[in-house]
């Protein structure tokens, strides 16, 4: 393994921790399941575990997708004044899929800066 590969820069260890890939090396799966962890890297043997992201991910989701539906929200109202029900059948939708979709790779992230501030120099 390369010394670029064993320490990437910020930006290509918080990519491949986006994708849910190894932040080392960018080849092993990070995850077994849709949170679930895997305990290491397949390719380069990098543990998982020290990596804990605890409830960053959760709030970093939050933040997102907060501020994405109630601008919309806000935003639709003030321009079309819609009916209760439309609004919920609307944002209600929208911000589950919207969280579901993002914490997995939110997690990803968050995991590859936790090795980047974590890895020594």
């Amino acid at each position: 393994m390369s010394e670029a590969t064993n320490h990437p820069s910020l930006t290509t260890a918080l990519l491949r921790g986006w994708r849910r890939c190894c932040p080392r090396c960018g080849s092993g799966a990070m995850f077994r399941g849709y949170l679930s962890i895997a305990d290491s890297c397949a390719k380069c043997t990098l543990p998982f575990e020290p990596l804990r992201a605890d409830d960053a991910p959760a709030y970093f989701t939050i933040a997102i997708v907060g501020h994405v539906v109630v601008s919309g929200l806000l935003a639709l109202e003030s321009y079309a004044h819609p009916p209760t029900w439309v609004q919920l059948a609307i944002w209600l939708p929208l911000t589950l899929a919207m969280t579901l979709g993002l914490l997995p790779y939110i997690k990803g992230a968050v995991m590859a800066a936790i090795f980047c501030a974590n890895r020594e120099h």
